[in-house]
């Protein structure tokens, strides 16, 4: 198998207010929504999505960019938990690792969106977390999102993938994930080669405040990762390995954003379908921006990732000045 993604999956109840504001500092950053407190407040729409969470994403990224691919997760044994086996089953991919645990409900998330921006009201359940027994490795893996209280997990992780060098790890750090703190999962960094990120992650994981890019860059290559991978939202993306540090700017939108929901997730997953492939760095910074602009066009962090063709499309439609350079 070419690439097993690892993490909780999730339903999504997108819920697009009409009625909020929104207050930053000076920086225009550290943004707050508020709404009126004991009120009724209208909204423009809802929809349910299933399948979905940082993991499930990198899954059917990988798919539809034409790896054969897998996913490692948990569910409740219930009708969410059905279509999510379903949904994933329909894109191509692997489900039998998934497994369906009795008396333990399907997670679920509300999406609070407002304009182009959203908060997520999460709630991940205690599962039992092992990797399947006799697991055959893959050329890449991807760990994202699971729950607290996890951390024997991740040794149990850690200690496999040194023992399999042959399998690749790209570590985009979850909430849960980053609480732990960089010294419980220091194994787990130093077998990655990939750490995926966006620069406040970036900060948060390092315990700094506002700090330079190239600092946090180096400061994430130096917890024993291959390659560090930080987003910065209008500001493009950056990556360093130890040698080059590259910079790529956004792919144009060609509207207005929908929803940010999965950019980050579709920035990573298409970065490491790109290195499964045999991609250079500076290939795979072009590929990954790709997608997250698709994906920014839709409700959901699925509906808008790319097949491989579509990607190579907008990639030879790109403006001159769409490439990876040093900064």
């Amino acid at each position: 198998m070419d690439f097993i993604a690892i993490g909780d999956t999730v339903v999504d109840d997108f819920i697009n207010l009409e009625d909020a504001s929104v207050h930053c500092d000076i920086d225009n950053e550290n943004c707050t929504i508020t709404m009126r407190w004991g009120d009724k407040i209208p909204y423009l729409s809802a929809e349910t999505v299933v399948a979905v969470g940082n993991a499930a994403n990198a899954a059917v990224s990988a798919a539809r960019l034409g790896l054969s691919t897998g996913f490692i997760s948990n569910v409740g044994k219930d009708e969410y938990g059905k279509q999510i086996i379903a949904a994933l089953g329909k894109e191509k991919i692997d489900t039998g690792f998934i497994a369906a645990n009795e008396g333990i409900p399907t997670n679920h998330h509300y999406v609070l969106g407002y304009e182009a921006e959203r908060t997520i009201l999460i709630r991940h359940e205690a599962y039992p977390y092992h990797l399947p027994e006799n697991l055959t490795s893959p050329k890449w893996m991807y760990l994202s999102s699971v729950a607290e209280h996890t951390e024997a997990f991740h040794d149990e992780l850690a200690a496999w993938l040194a023992a399999h060098p042959e399998t690749k790890l790209t570590f985009q750090p979850g909430t849960f994930q980053m609480k732990m703190g960089k010294e419980r999962l220091a194994a787990l960094y130093a077998v990655s080669a990939v750490v995926a990120i966006n620069k406040e992650e970036a900060e948060r994981i390092l315990g700094l405040e506002k700090t330079d890019i190239k600092e946090l860059l180096q400061k994430i290559k130096a917890l024993g990762c291959g390659i560090a991978l930080i987003t910065d939202g209008p500001n493009g993306a950056y990556a360093y390995d130890g040698t080059q540090m590259l910079k790529v700017p956004r792919y144009p939108d060609p509207r207005a954003p929908i929803n940010r929901t999965g950019a980050g997730d579709a920035m990573a997953s298409t970065f490491s379908v790109a290195l499964a492939l045999g991609k250079t760095l500076a290939e795979a910074m072009v590929w990954g921006p790709i997608n997250s602009m698709s994906v920014i066009q839709h409700v959901g962090a699925q509906k808008g990732l790319v097949s491989r063709d579509e990607l190579l499309k907008f990639l030879a439609d790109a403006p001159a000045d769409y490439k990876a350079e040093a900064f």
